[in-house]
């Protein structure tokens, strides 16, 4: 139970530690949030749980392809944002995800690659 908390506690703290970050720094919060902090502890988090190299290893593989269809919300949010507000943006933002999403596992199904 230690551990687990522990987790939580690290991880939270990550979290923190960006969006003090960006309210000091746009630039500097915007950097760190680019790093993929988040996915760095969770390798750590398997590794040190003694999981097998290989769901590792699939872990970065999956995380890679779940990535390249999130980034065209971070170009979404500052264009609707001043139009609609935050709550609306987010759920827009949300949806173009979900739709990107959906149209770039059918694409690189293709290639023999199974994100769903």
């Amino acid at each position: 139970m230690t551990w687990i908390i522990t987790k939580y506690f690290l991880t939270a703290a990550v979290v923190v530690l960006v969006s003090e970050l960006a309210k000091r720094s746009d630039r500097l919060g915007g950097f760190v949030a680019a790093l993929p902090l988040v996915t760095i502890l969770a390798l750590i988090w398997l590794y040190v749980e003694h999981q097998p190299p290989e769901k590792i290893a699939n872990h970065a593989w999956y995380t890679f392809w779940y990535v390249i269809p999130t980034l065209p919300m971070f170009l979404v949010f500052p264009a609707l944002l001043p139009r609609l507000g935050f709550w609306p943006t987010l759920v827009a933002c949300m949806l173009v995800t979900a739709a990107c999403f959906s149209l770039f596992a059918l694409a690189v199904r293709r290639f023999g690659i199974d994100l769903l």
